[in-house]
């Protein structure tokens, strides 16, 4: 490898280290017209740097969470083979931010494991809203999963290279569907790469809802409920401050300065039943939040090394 390309992989570590350092809920922070900030990376035509965060903390919880909630064996290898060493650094670094590492695992396990549902229920298609380096696609264990990974095309052009120098092939399941949202709707994104709007999907949208303005979200849940019977979303959110402690305020606070500094500024906090009814009125057949107390009692009971999750953010699912 040369010394430009080593700079260069090395340089992506230490950002996505960064990222990681950072975020309360990191992912994806173009889904819709929520923020004309001309300091946002995706912008300019570079990937999310929360989305580099996000990836680390999956590939850090593979290495020193034993046994993982979440296993992912591309995890390490989508950011690159040098990155166990700087992982563990980070760790030891920011060790007060287990809760979050904890958090990043479970939301993408609770997709999965919703998604081998829907499967059983006879699902074949899954949209993944914003994916980022998510790799389901590239160990899809159900056969006949069709998988389309929607994101911001800067985002979706650096995971194919970053795919490309993993070695990791992309399925003929699955299909890229590059969409900006400043010119194009999901709809639209969705038609173009031959999904069936007649049958029902399964669908995530994991760490984005607290980069759109209520109105964005709403509309893209008011799109979700016009699908097919049977089709499902799980979306992650972040709480109302009210909900927090003192200590948990003062951190999201800092830590939302920290991205805002970097162009993907969180913008919106929800109280769970409130927003439950809200999501309900769309048209939903049915809408649940996985509390807290739930999630570490079915994830995280039993740990010898007591990771689990705080209350900070929240995983919603609801049903058409």
């Amino acid at each position: 490898m040369g010394s430009s390309s080593m700079h260069a992989r090395r340089r992506f570590i230490r950002d996505a280290a960064a990222g990681a350092a950072l975020l309360a809920l990191p992912a994806y922070a173009r889904f819709a017209k929520a923020n004309d900030n001309a300091a946002n990376p995706m912008a300019q035509g570079r990937p999310s740097l929360t989305a580099q965060g996000a990836a680390l903390l999956r590939a850090v919880h593979q290495v020193v969470d034993v046994p993982p909630v979440f296993a992912d064996p591309h995890a390490l290898r989508i950011i690159g083979a040098e990155a166990e060493q700087s992982m563990q650094a980070n760790v030891d670094r920011y060790q007060s931010r287990r809760t979050l590492r904890a958090y990043v695992a479970l939301r993408s396990r609770y997709a999965e494991d919703r998604v081998a549902e829907a499967v059983q229920r006879g699902v074949r298609q899954y949209v993944l809203l914003g994916a980022g380096l998510d790799t389901f696609a590239y160990r899809n264990p159900h056969a006949g999963l069709r998988v389309f990974e929607i994101d911001h095309p800067a985002t979706q052009a650096w995971k194919k290279q970053r795919l490309q120098q993993a070695h990791i092939v992309p399925p003929d399941s699955m299909t890229f569907v590059p969409v900006d949202f400043e010119t194009q709707t999901l709809a639209e994104g969705l038609r173009a790469a031959g999904f069936d709007f007649r049958a029902p999907v399964s669908l995530s949208m994991l760490g984005v809802a607290v980069y759109l303005t209520k109105p964005a979200l709403m509309e893209t849940l008011k799109f979700v409920a016009t699908l097919a019977p049977g089709s499902e979303i799980v979306f992650s959110y972040s709480v109302s401050a009210e909900l927090l402690t003192d200590a948990q305020r003062a951190a999201r606070a800092a830590a939302a300065r920290q991205v805002a500094a970097i162009g993907e500024p969180w913008i919106s906090y929800y109280d769970p039943p409130s927003l439950a009814a809200e999501v309900a009125a769309l048209g939903f057949s049915a809408v649940s939040n996985l509390e807290p107390g739930d999630a570490n009692a079915r994830y995280f009971s039993g740990r010898a090394d007591g990771l689990r999750i705080s209350g900070g953010s929240r995983l919603m699912t609801a049903r058409v």
